[in-house]
């Protein structure tokens, strides 16, 4: 997706300035010394480009781009904020981790699946606890001792563990060899029989032949649960025309299947 045509929270990407690194240095070392807001807004108006590269990757996550955009500026500002001139690194390498972090916290503590409160700290509790145990232990650890070393039973962590998840799409991408692309739904199974899958597939195949005021009819019927009178006066024929058409469309029906 291309930004640089567009205008994102109000802002022209078209314009945006880019600095150069020896500018953001000499600005950096401004602000830092005189607290200049001058210097600081040069400094922000002139990395928004790298906020716009940063969230291409968190794009299609149930978040407005506009959003994102501005959760991004956060992170810059908080990389300006915290640089450390004495530091040999450039600063676009330290803001990059900066502005991916405040887009992750946002879109872990403001997911749209609500998590309790209690929950997420049993589950960052329990994160925190697999990292430590598996320095000390020098391998993985199993479940139960997570569970032990933060005194929880095992189904307080695993489901804690998956509420902080993140939904994938069922069309995200696990596998591609020569264009040919693996999705998530092609993992997934189904219990539905093969034949019952052959009958659904007749069934759409059937409705697709009938004429829009006939699926209208048979949706409103049998899926909204209308009687025939208030199918007639929602669709401004009589009770009568309701009636043939909808006997009609379910013969057309069970003729093709």
């Amino acid at each position: 997706m291309a930004y640089n045509k567009v205008v994102i929270s109000g802002i022209n990407t078209s314009s945006i300035e880019v600095l150069k690194e020896e500018e953001k240095m000499a600005l950096l070392k401004e602000y830092k010394e005189t607290g200049s807001k001058v210097a600081k807004d040069r400094l922000i108006n002139g990395n928004l480009r790298l906020v716009l590269s940063v969230i291409q990757k968190f794009i299609g996550r149930g978040e407005e781009v506009d959003d994102l955009f501005q959760i991004g500026v956060v992170g810059l500002i908080k990389a300006i904020n915290n640089f450390d001139l004495s530091k040999e690194v450039k600063f676009s390498t330290y803001c990059v981790p900066m502005i991916s972090g405040e887009l992750r916290r946002h879109l872990r503590d403001y997911n749209h699946i609500k998590v309790s409160r209690s929950m997420r700290d049993l589950a960052y509790k329990s994160i925190q606890a697999k990292e430590y145990l598996t320095s000390r232990l020098k391998r993985e650890p199993t479940i139960e001792e997570v569970c032990k070393e933060v005194d929880a039973e095992k189904y307080e962590v695993v489901t804690a563990l998956e509420s902080i998840c993140e939904p994938v799409s069922l069309y995200e991408p696990v596998f591609s060899d020569n264009g040919d692309t693996l999705y998530v739904i092609d993992q997934i199974g189904d219990n539905q029989s093969a034949n019952e899958w052959i009958d659904d597939i007749a069934i759409k195949e059937a409705v697709n032949t009938l004429s829009s005021r006939e699926r209208k009819i048979l949706d409103l019927r049998f899926y909204k649960g209308k009687t025939q009178i208030e199918v007639a006066n929602e669709i401004g024929i009589s009770q009568a025309q309701v009636s043939r058409l909808e006997k009609n469309a379910l013969n057309r029906i069970k003729s093709a299947i």
